[in-house]
């Protein structure tokens, strides 16, 4: 007989311990969002092909896991292009399928909607730490507000989420894509090459000023590259007055945002104005912001936002804003550093020998089914000749009283 092969490489089998915490994490995280009014939804893991390949995915575009076509309509024969023989794919992200949903049913929901999606998303990406092909997403999104509102909302329910799961020190970084666009128009880029200008700046944290130099320099005028480049150098963080006219000339609203969340938060984390902060996806249209932790060294979440994608759908423009948790990231790092769920219930084992008749079985049955109506996780199992084996096994499951019943 064949052994069955391991998960599909970026996918893996999740065991108990961890499954314990990614299940309070996700209640953690439906509670707090709720209480900042926002509701939940579910979009299918499947759409159409054309919805995918709509250009709104930039890179993950490429990332699809495409579906054949099914029965009569799958013609392997005559087909001479992949198109040919697909006509559906796994989702990508959850803002592309929220711009459907929203698309399919805005006559149904009030305006603005704040809605919150947690879901499996797929990606034929290569697997690192904290990257998989098959992973959880969470997103909250405000459709329908074109106010700076939305922004502060995003931020702090997000930081408060954060909070709540044992994080702090924390940084959110914030730019805005207008301020890109008029920075790079102004040093003499051409309009076309401004996203290829931002792929590059986009690794300064990568491979530094020098390196983004170099790069650039490839395809781009020295005098040009030099004027751009020089609002980057030096930088703290703070907002520079220069930065205060340049924003309120494009009108973008950072100055209010980070100055509200810093009145009002309540978690422990700084918001930072990164003027080199690009996010990867070109539907990005205004304020975009990302969230550094030091014990990752790099992105946990990120979002901004979109105010023309859901228009390239339903032909009338809606504004939109979203912030995604890194979830697959905060499970890892809650994992390494030993997280503990608070408060958990009481966890008792009762060991019961294998000659226990009828009985007395009942009677600790009984005592077990008490104690669950009491809020405890009992579990009877059956005693094992090896008991330290099995009763070190069950510490390790977290069951902190183990009672032993003989038959004798």
């Amino acid at each position: 007989m064949a052994l069955m092969k391991k998960p599909v490489t970026g996918m893996k089998d999740i065991l108990p311990e961890e499954m314990a915490i990614r299940n309070y994490c996700i209640q953690v995280i439906r509670e707090t969002y709720a209480g900042f009014g926002f509701s939940s939804i579910e979009t299918p893991a499947v759409e159409h092909i054309e919805n995918l390949l709509s250009k709104q995915g930039g890179e993950n575009e490429k990332l699809i896991f495409k579906i054949l076509k099914r029965g009569e309509k799958l013609d392997l024969s005559h087909a001479t292009t992949e198109d040919a023989v697909t006509d559906s794919g796994l989702r990508y992200d959850l803002t592309l399928p929220l711009s459907r949903y929203y698309s399919a049913h805005a006559n149904e929901l009030p305006s603005p909607f704040k809605a919150l999606q947690i879901g499996n998303v797929f990606r034929a990406d290569r697997p690192q730490r904290g990257r998989f092909r098959q992973f959880t997403q969470c997103d909250i999104d405000i459709l329908g507000d074109a106010g700076y509102l939305s922004e502060i909302d995003l931020i702090l329910a997000t930081t408060t989420v954060l909070q709540k799961l044992s994080f702090h020190g924390f940084t959110i970084r914030i730019n805005d894509r207008r301020l890109l666009r008029e920075k790079a128009k102004r040093a003499g880029f051409m309009e076309e090459d401004f996203e290829k200008v931002f792929i590059v700046l986009d690794k300064m944290d990568k491979i530094g000023m020098d390196g983004v130099k170099s790069e650039l320099l490839l395809n781009y005028p020295k005098e040009t590259v030099d004027a751009y480049l020089d609002g980057f150098s030096g930088r703290s963080g703070e907002l520079l007055d220069e930065d205060i006219a340049l924003m309120k000339e494009v009108g973008s609203p950072l100055p209010e945002i980070i100055s509200t969340v810093d009145e009002v938060k309540t978690a422990d984390f700084r918001v930072l104005y990164d003027p080199t902060l690009v996010r990867g996806m070109g539907y990005y249209t205004g304020p975009i912001f990302e969230i550094a932790m030091d014990e990752y060294g790099g992105s946990v979440g990120g979002g901004g936002r979109y105010d023309e994608m859901i228009g390239k759908f339903t032909g009338q423009a809606t504004p939109a804003v979203g912030f995604s948790i890194g979830f697959e990231r905060i499970i890892m790092l809650l994992l390494e550093k030993g997280f503990k769920i608070p408060g958990s219930a009481g966890k008792t084992a009762f060991l019961v020998d294998k000659r226990m008749d009828a009985g007395k079985l009942g009677g600790i049955y009984r005592e077990a089914m008490k104690l669950r109506a009491n809020g405890s996780v009992v579990d009877i199992s059956q005693m094992k000749k090896n008991k330290k084996f099995q009763k070190d096994q069950l510490a390790e499951l977290g069951y902190t009283e183990i009672r032993e019943f003989f038959a004798d």
